[in-house]
This record gives structure tokens, sequence and C-alpha cells, in this order.
């Protein structure tokens, strides 16, 4: 009988220890291979924030700093950019389409972003993927709002809601255009990027909303009537930053350099790749973090095996000692207990395998309906199979403890009754 056959028979008559061993191994094997798929999901998911966009301009100042407030909607621009110079690159013979941002106001602790119907026609995530709407449509009217899918289910909005814009950032706010209320006509489906998170309204609604205002308050009196607003020239006279699309991308980096240089008015237009590969290396050590703590977990799993090993050992005595008088060589029983362990480990890994596949065809469309993000359920990566390859070396590596033990004990100590 070969010793693979002896090690299936063995772990047989020991099959509740053995699954339990499994078991174990599998779970840990499978939290690894799932924290690996969300890490890879989650950073695809970061670099694919905003897709299709070649250039985002604003204000000169850090790069990183542009990013955050154009696309995450975190911190606040330097200074604005004039509309007549967003006007002159938006027309440039290069430039095939713009979409206007305009920030500043929130509503109930949601950025509040005013653009243009351009934002939904070519706004793209996730690898090209356009924004869609899970109910109503784009903007139409002065006072229509487009909400994000989080903003929509956390404060309980549905079409034809009402939503009061508060003048600057927080969740709270005294200072409120109560007087010129906007009404829900779009829900945005969920596409786990900031977009979910904001509030959206008309670029010429920012400005209405403004009338009269001076240094972050109302003028004392000052009240407008609805058509009046209506009737007045609602043109911005600055944004906060507008994204470029080109005609060809070869002309993206000639255009970046022109808008740098720029005399009109300091100006600074930034790849949206790059900037997003470098902010990925800053918020990045919480991905190697969830990493260390798997591989943590798939070592005690391990450690569990090899317990597990040297806790029979003292009940196997006779065994090995039996197999020693009908001929078996130390050699032999040493290559019987590093087999059970390779058997242990391949089985727990491949049991890992399945039900890491199975939790994720199960969360896919949870995940990505709840979060929007999508869990691409592909083979293992080359890298996948070399760390499970590792963990199955691994616990040949542990198997050989207590199979080096077997190896050093003598005929006689099997046959010894020890008390």
């Amino acid at each position: 009988m070969s010793t693979l056959a002896l090690a299936w028979r063995s772990l047989g008559n020991r099959r509740g220890t053995a699954l339990l061993t499994i078991a174990a191994i599998a779970v840990s094997v499978a939290l690894l291979l799932g924290v690996q798929k969300m890490r890879t999901a989650a950073r695809e998911s970061f670099a694919n924030t905003v897709s299709g966009v070649d250039l985002i301009v604003g204000a000169r100042s850090g790069q990183l700093n542009l990013l955050l407030y154009s696309v995450f909607r975190v911190g606040d621009a330097t200074a604005n950019v004039s509309w007549a110079s967003y006007q002159k690159i938006a027309h440039h013979p290069d430039v095939e389409w713009t979409i206007p941002i305009s920030l500043g106001d929130s509503h109930r602790g949601f950025r509040v972003l005013g653009t243009n119907n351009d934002y939904y026609a070519h706004y793209r995530h996730a690898g090209g993927r356009a924004l869609s709407f899970a109910a109503g449509r784009g903007f139409e009217d002065l006072y229509d709002v487009v909400l994000g899918a989080d903003v929509a289910r956390e404060l309980g909005y549905q079409l034809g809601s009402r939503v009061i814009v508060a003048h600057g950032l927080g969740d709270v706010s005294f200072t409120l255009h109560k007087d010129q209320p906007f009404r829900v006509v779009g829900i945005l489906a969920p596409t786990g990027t900031p977009v979910d998170r904001t509030v959206h309204v008309p670029l010429e609604a920012i400005t209405a909303i403004h009338l009269d205002w001076q240094g972050g308050t109302r003028a004392i009196g000052a009240a407008r009537s609805d058509g009046d607003v209506r009737n007045r020239d609602l043109t911005p006279d600055a944004i906060t930053a507008f994204m470029v699309g080109m005609r060809s991308k070869v002309m993206t980096f000639t255009m970046q350099r022109a808008i740098n240089e720029y005399r009109g008015e300091p100006l600074l237009a930034i790849l949206p790749g790059v900037a997003l590969t470098q902010l990925w290396s800053l918020v990045g050590i919480a991905d190697t973090a969830l990493m260390v703590i798997a591989a943590f977990v798939v070592f005690a799993g391990l450690l569990g095996m090899l317990t597990a090993i040297l806790t029979s050992l003292n009940e196997r005595r006779r065994e090995m000692a039996i197999l020693r008088s009908v001929g078996a060589r130390p050699r032999h029983v040493f290559t019987l207990l590093i087999a059970e362990a390779g058997i242990l480990a391949a089985s727990g890994v491949l049991a890992g395998i399945a039900l890491c596949y199975g939790l994720l065809i199960a969360a896919a469309p949870l995940l990505e309906r709840r979060y929007g993000l999508v869990l691409p359920l592909t083979g293992l990566a080359p890298g996948d199979v070399a760390l499970l390859a590792a963990i199955v070396f691994a616990g040949l590596a542990m198997g050989s403890i207590p199979a080096w033990r077997a190896y050093r004990n003598t005929l006689s100590d099997g046959l010894t009754l020890r008390i």
C-alpha cells in the first residue's frame, strides 16, 4: 500500500478531528482569498471613481487637493475658475466636451454640486460605465434636483420630495435657502463612488439661490419673486472646476501644458488616473493591513492543524509501533505524517476556494446593488495560485515537526506503557 493511501486511511480513522482541521483551514483560506478579491475590487473601483475624463481643471493648487474636492467632494478649492476662462477652454477645437462643477453648499451633511446635463451624458465610472437613473430623469427646470443613491436612501427621499439647500458646509446649518426649495426629479443608481453621496442641482440654480448674497450672508430685506429670479441672467461668474474630454487622446498632454501655462489666470490641469494612483499610494496602508490580518488567520489555521497532529501522536504511539514491527522504517513513518499534513492542508485550501467563490457568488449582487462594488468572478490569478501553494507548503513544513518526533521514537517507545 502506498504512503498516500495509508495516510488517507489513517485520516479516515480520525475523520472527526480531520474534518474540523480542514474546516479551520478552509475558513481561513476563504477569508484570505476574499480579502484579496475585495482588495482588487476596491483598488479597481477606486481607480475607476472617474473614468473617461482626460483632464480635470481648477484653480492652481496641489494635484491631490484638486482631485479631492472635484471628484471626492473633500475639502475646498483655493480659488474659483472664471466663467470666461472656462468658456475659452471649452470652445477650444481639440476639446470635445466639458462638465462644469460648482461646489460650496450642502444639504444635511451631503455636498451640493452644481452642473448641467452633460454630467449625466459624459461622466463615467468603473471602467467606462455611464451614470444611470434608478428613478426619474435629469434637469429640466431651474429648481430640479437629482440625488445620489446614498442620499436618497439615508434621508428617505423619493421623486417629488422637497429639498432645502443650506449655505456652506456641515451637518447642521442655520443659513438655509428655504425660500427656494428644490424638487427631486431623479435618483441615480448606485455607483460605489462619491456620486452616491452628492446632491446635484443645475448650475444656474447655484447662481439663483445666491442672488443678493454678499460675504456669505444674505442682504437684509432682500427678497425676489420666482418670476424675477427666472428672468435674470443666471450665467455664473465663476465655477469651482471642470472636467474635459478631448477629441483625440494624443492632444491631452498638449492641452494640459497649455492650461497650466494659461496667462488669463493661474489654472491647474491634472490627469485623473495619475492623481488617483498617487492618492491610492497614500491610503493603501489599510488595504495592506487587511491582508496581513488575513495572513495571520491562515497561520492560526495551520497552527491548529499542527496542534491536532501533535496531540494525536501520543494516542498513535501503538499504531506507529505496529507499523515499525511489520517492517516500516523510521523514514516511512516520517513520510506518512508529512503526507497527512499535506492532505489536510491541500483539502483545506480546496475547500476554502469553494467556500470563497460560493460566498462571492451569493454576495456579488448585493454589493453591486447596495455599494456599487463590482466583484469580478474571475479565476485565480497567478499571485493567488502562488499564495495558495505557499499555504500548502507551509502545511507540509509544519507537518515535519510531528513527523520528526515520530521519526525519533524507537520501537520500544510505542510498546511501553505510559501512566
